[in-house]
């Protein structure tokens, strides 16, 4: 099914070219007495590779259905580098190039619970919560008496995000991370 370029949102996955890409921005631009250009910036889901490409509001784009499936996530390979996922209704092991996950994964934990996408039977990458409970295990010490101001700190997770943390926090805290930014968003329970 086709769609207008104007209605294509950041996250959509398009076919373009004959190949899968994930909408990563997307700019609607109306200069002057001039026909309105769309910006869009997109990823190509099986080589990892970003393109920009410059398109009319007329313009057809076809929407690519996906199979959201929940996948536990089991380990990195070593020798390949590869982020293995297993289905949990089949039990099926499925592999994610480091190229398409990588900068999501400091926010899955051994044995978490994720959303994996499908495309035709491929896996093609995964979807995070909006925020994911982490445990502080490095924490810089913080200066005394300023609890005045709100001063913060650099912290890393179990997942080795570096993150910034009120001074208050301590290494062997569960903190609430958001996924988007990856700004800390309070203290949480384990």
């Amino acid at each position: 099914m086709g769609i207008k370029v104007v209605d294509v949102r950041k996250g959509m996955v398009v076919i373009w070219n004959n190949a899968l890409h994930l909408v990563v921005e997307f700019e609607h631009h109306t200069p002057g007495n001039l026909r309105a250009v769309n910006q869009l910036k997109m990823r190509n889901l099986r080589t990892g590779g970003v393109v920009q490409q410059r398109m009319g509001s007329g313009d057809i784009l076809e929407v690519a259905y996906l199979d959201h499936r929940k996948c536990q996530y089991l380990y990195k390979d070593q020798g390949t580098g590869q982020y293995v996922f297993m289905d949990l209704e089949s039990f099926d092991q499925h592999e994610l190039p480091p190229e398409l996950v990588e900068s999501q994964m400091v926010y899955v934990k051994e044995n978490q619970e994720v959303v994996v996408s499908f495309h035709e039977g491929r896996a093609l990458g995964v979807e995070l919560p909006s925020t994911v409970i982490l445990e502080i295990r490095e924490a810089e010490g913080a200066a005394r008496g300023n609890t005045v101001n709100n001063t913060f700190k650099n912290a890393v997770t179990e997942t080795g995000l570096s993150i910034r943390v009120p001074s208050f926090i301590e290494a062997g805290e569960f903190v609430k991370v958001n996924t988007e930014t990856g700004e800390f968003q309070g203290r949480a329970k384990a």
